[in-house]
């Protein structure tokens, strides 16, 4: 994959162009231009356009729209992943200053080669992003699952308090069947002692009654 897989690109503000780059000719500007005027202008979206084997890339935020026309063998993805670094760098860059008082193309010279260098890095690195996105992509598929899941528990009426109250009642329960446990051996070993004492206490009255007829019959004296 060459470089020639991002034909160009631009940042605008509103529908003002700002800074272009592209090392092409071709009335690929001027399409993106028409594109760029029928943008929704209030909504933080992301748009694609198909035209003559191309895609036309946008990404539209707090009234700056980020473009980038390539050719339709580039993954949507792989567009976006460069309008993404396009928009931190160049927020870094003029946010809140330069970007909302400049007037049209007058960052080309500035901003032009960044976009260049933003290209190529994409470029270069678009079989890590592709393996990257498809990442994001299983573990967002995996929330979505979770969320569902979530859902239909709640539907079924299994919400988090009453999974809540339901732990703490089997807590509860298992505290005082051991509370409970504790006290019944308790009573059984008082029992069990108590039995043993009145048994030894009869076999104690039987030994003296023993001892008392045997000195009795035997006339016992000092």
């Amino acid at each position: 994959m060459g470089q020639e897989s991002f034909i160009y690109s631009f940042v605008a503000r509103g529908t003002m162009i700002l800074a272009e780059y592209t090392e092409f000719t071709g009335n690929f500007p001027s399409i993106a231009a028409q594109c760029l005027q029928k943008l929704p202008s209030s909504s933080n979206s992301k748009f694609t356009y198909n035209c003559d084997h191309h895609t036309f890339n946008f990404l539209v935020e707090d009234g700056y729209a980020y473009c980038v026309v390539a050719k339709d063998s580039l993954s949507k993805q792989v567009s976006i992943a460069f309008l993404e670094r396009v928009k931190a760098d160049f927020k870094k860059r003029y946010g809140g200053g330069k970007a909302s008082t400049a007037i049209a193309k007058s960052l080309n010279k500035e901003f032009g080669p960044v976009m260049k260098e933003h290209m190529k890095y994409i470029v270069d690195h678009a079989e890590e992003i592709e393996k990257l996105i498809k990442v994001k992509a299983q573990v967002s598929e995996v929330k979505s699952i979770m969320l569902e899941n979530i859902d239909k528990a709640i539907d079924r009426g299994e919400n988090l308090t009453v999974l809540t109250d339901k732990t703490e009642n089997l807590r509860s329960q298992a505290q005082e069947y051991k509370k409970q446990g504790t006290q019944v051996r308790k009573k059984l070993w008082y029992q069990n002692m108590k039995i043993k004492l009145v048994v030894l206490g009869i076999l104690l009255l039987l030994v003296l009654i023993i001892w008392l007829s045997v000195c009795h019959g035997f006339n016992c004296t000092d």
